[in-house]
């Protein structure tokens, strides 16, 4: 039901081919987020037409509105958002994180208050994989605890210690075949504890790997290392996951160390901002430079924004408040970084990856490449630590 078969290699970047109960997805792939059953602006027939092959659903937010039960009565996501692709479904753990004085953590689960009426809700591993079993995603994801950062290295460690434990519950309760749980390796910025995570939780032996605690507040130059260090040791024979990471430089540098597939609200989010994603960099189109020009988005760009408007036509709209602007912009926004994983297969096929990304951070950090970046594209040839 769920086969992950490699198909080429250039450096440790690869690409895939993943099979779910819904469908054949090729790694590595960006993920839109659709956090409350609708990628945010952005229609099922948009997605599919810009070259969305997996979408994210929220436990948190949809165990509290509108109800698993709810979803489960339309046959799952994919019944319920009109979506009829491959699902996967986040575990609640980041929204733990993210409640911060809201919640409190127990061995036994979170207590939180809900964010919609303040009401106390308990999330425990077994609800947590009730929940996700009744939206129905392809792949779910265990509970576990995203540590906040900074946080204390002790901290950290009881905390991996007892994600590994909830790990272990959710195996437990899980009943559905026709979903792949995906366990999470935690540990941090250290790599000692990293390696901790990893001996405890690669025996569970499940059908994907996610690699999380990162992208919450370090910087790139402490996250990249945690991400080498981490893909590498995770099978080469099952998807990996780098968690909540979006932005375009993020993801080449992720395809680089091995990871196959990722999400973020980056792209959607920026664009309801009124921003553009482009090989140079990020675009304001609230600056004044656009409302003159008459040229897309982006030439190269063949979604519909770039097909049909101009710039400043879309800062036209941007300074109108009309809807349409921030549709388009984050329509643009996700097509953009599909083209993005699309052209890095392309360059993984063909064997020439490093040259390909070496030449993309040239333009796209206009000559000024970060060291981090450097790195990660040579991760077997420049020290990770």
């Amino acid at each position: 039901m769920f086969e992950f078969t490699v198909q080429a290699r250039s450096g440790r970047a690869r690409t895939a081919q993943f099979v779910t109960p819904r469908g054949t997805v090729q790694t590595p792939m960006f993920m839109p987020v659709g956090t409350q059953g609708t990628v945010k602006g952005i229609s099922p027939q948009e997605l599919t037409d810009i070259g969305s092959q997996m979408i994210l659903g929220n436990t948190y937010h949809l165990m509290l509105r509108p109800g698993e039960d709810l979803v489960e009565a339309h046959g799952g996501l994919p019944g319920f958002t009109a979506y009829p692709g491959p699902f996967l479904t986040d575990s609640g753990g980041f929204q733990v994180m993210s409640l911060g004085h809201m919640r409190k953590i127990t061995e036994e689960g979170v207590v939180f208050k809900s964010h919609l009426d303040g009401s106390l809700v308990n999330l425990t591993p077994e609800r947590s994989v009730q929940v996700q079993e009744a939206l129905g995603a392809d792949v779910i994801m265990a509970f576990d605890e995203c540590p906040p950062f900074p946080a204390e290295r002790e901290y950290i460690r009881a905390s991996l210690e007892r994600t590994i434990r909830w790990l272990d519950r959710c195996l437990t309760v899980k009943q559905r075949a026709d979903q792949a749980l995906f366990a999470i390796v935690q540990g941090g910025i250290h790599e000692d504890l990293r390696q901790q995570s990893l001996d405890l939780t690669l025996p569970f032996g499940t059908p994907g790997f996610a690699i999380g605690g990162l992208a919450v507040g370090e910087s790139k130059e402490e996250m990249f290392p945690a991400v080498a260090f981490t893909a590498d040791r995770l099978p080469e024979n099952k998807p990996r996951y780098l968690m909540g990471v979006g932005h375009p430089e993020d993801l080449v540098a992720g395809i680089a160390l091995g990871v196959d597939m990722f999400d973020c609200v980056y792209p959607t989010r920026t664009g309801r901002f009124g921003y553009a994603l482009t090989d140079t960099g990020r675009l304001n189109m609230n600056s004044s430079a656009p409302r003159r020009q008459l040229e897309p988005i982006d030439p190269e760009c063949d979604c519909y924004a770039c097909r049909h408007y101009t710039r400043a036509y879309l800062a036209h709209l941007l300074r109108a408040e009309e809807m349409l602007a921030p549709r388009m912009l984050s329509l643009h926004n996700l097509r953009y970084l599909h083209r993005l994983v699309e052209r890095a297969r392309d360059a993984i096929s063909l064997g020439q990856f490093t040259e390909w990304a070496t030449e993309w951070g040239d333009f796209y950090f206009k000559g000024q490449t970060p060291e981090w970046f450097h790195r990660a594209l040579h991760p077997d040839t420049v020290n990770s630590g």
